[in-house]
C-alpha cells in the first residue's frame, strides 16, 4: 500500500493528463457528429481485423457442428425440392416458365458471399459486423441474408468491413407478409429470446393460424419477396384492437450465424440514386 501511494504522489501529474485526456476525446467524439462518425468507422475497421482474427482461430473448431447442420439442411433442400416437383406436376404447369420468372426476379441481383466476424445477441441493440465492405461492392441499406433465412440490413461500410443491422435490433423493421396472402406487417423484436420476433399491424380480419409461413413481403427496395423468415407460433391482440400481433419463430439462429451474404441490387441502386437527385431538385426549387 505504501508504494502504491508513493507511485500515485510521484507519478500524479501523469495520471491527471491521461485522465484529462480520455475526458475530452470522450466529449468530443460524443457530442460531434463528424468526429464521432470518423471515429466509428475507423474503431470498425481496427476491430473488424481483430475480430476476423478470433473468428480464424475458433472456425477449425466448429468445422465439425458446421459440417453437420449443412448435411441436415441439405436433406432438408432435397425434401423440398422433391416436394415442390409434386405439386409442379399435380398442378399440370410449366416449369420451364416458372424457372424463368425465377431467374427474371433474381437477374439484377448479386450475392456477395461474406463471413461473420462480429455478433451480439443479448444487447437490446445487436448489430453484426462482416468482412465484406465497399471494396466488395457492399453499400449501405443492402439486405443481407443467410441459408436459413433473413438476417438484417448493412447500415454503415468501411473499405473492407460492413456493420449490420439485424432483426435483433429495435431499430429493426422489416415489411412481411404471410405466405399465399396479401396480408402483411412489420417485423420487429422486442428484446429478450434471439429466436422470436413479433409481426405487427396485420389486421384482425386476416385469416392467421399457427405454423403459416412469414417471409418477405416485397414492398421494399431492399428484399425481394418470398425470402423465408420464420413461422407463427402465437397470435395475440393488439392494444388498438384492430390488429393482431404475431409471434415468429425465426429461421435464423443469430447465436451461431457465420456465413452470410449481401443482396447486391442493381435495380435498387439505380432507385436509390434517383430518389436521392429528386429530394436535391425538390430542394432547389
Amino acid at each position: 500500500m505504501r508504494n502504491l501511494l508513493e507511485f500515485l504522489a510521484k507519478y500524479n501529474y501523469w495520471l491527471v493528463f491521461v485522465l484529462l485526456e480520455v475526458v475530452c476525446f470522450t466529449l468530443l467524439f460524443r457530442f460531434n457528429d463528424y468526429q464521432g462518425s470518423v471515429w466509428f468507422t475507423s474503431a470498425n475497421t481496427v476491430v473488424g481485423k481483430v475480430l476476423t482474427w478470433r473468428s480464424q482461430m475458433t472456425a477449425y473448431w466448429d468445422l465439425r457442428e458446421i459440417n453437420r447442420e449443412l448435411v441436415t439442411r441439405n436433406h432438408e433442400l432435397e425434401l423440398q425440392n422433391s416436394l415442390l416437383r409434386q405439386e409442379i406436376q399435380k398442378a399440370r404447369l410449366d416449369s420451364t416458365r416458372i424457372y424463368a420468372e425465377l431467374q427474371k426476379e433474381w437477374a439484377n441481383s448479386l450475392f456477395v458471399e461474406a463471413r461473420v466476424v462480429g455478433n451480439s445477441v443479448r444487447n437490446k441493440d445487436n448489430y453484426i459486423t462482416i468482412d465484406r465492405g465497399e471494396a466488395d461492392g457492399v453499400k449501405p441499406e443492402m439486405g443481407v441474408v443467410c441459408g436459413t433465412g433473413l438476417v438484417g440490413i448493412v447500415y454503415l461500410t468501411s473499405a473492407h468491413y460492413s456493420v449490420v443491422i439485424p432483426v435483433l435490433n429495435s431499430k429493426s423493421g422489416i415489411s412481411c407478409r404471410l405466405r399465399n396472402t396479401d396480408y402483411f406487417g412489420q417485423l420487429r423484436w422486442k428484446g429478450g429470446n434471439p429466436l422470436h420476433a413479433v409481426l405487427q399491424d396485420v389486421p384482425q380480419h386476416a385469416q392467421v393460424e399457427v405454423g403459416d409461413v412469414v417471409e418477405t413481403s416485397g414492398f421494399s427496395d431492399i428484399f425481394p419477396p418470398g425470402l423465408f423468415v420464420g413461422r407463427v407460433t402465437r397470435i395475440a391482440n393488439a392494444g388498438d384492437g384492430l390488429s393482431y400481433q404475431l409471434e415468429v419463430s425465426l429461421s435464423t439462429d443469430f447465436s451461431s450465424l457465420r456465413d452470410v451474404c449481401v443482396i447486391s441490387n442493381y435495380d435498387f441502386i439505380e432507385r436509390k440514386n434517383l430518389k436521392q437527385l429528386n429530394q436535391k431538385v425538390n430542394k432547389g426549387i
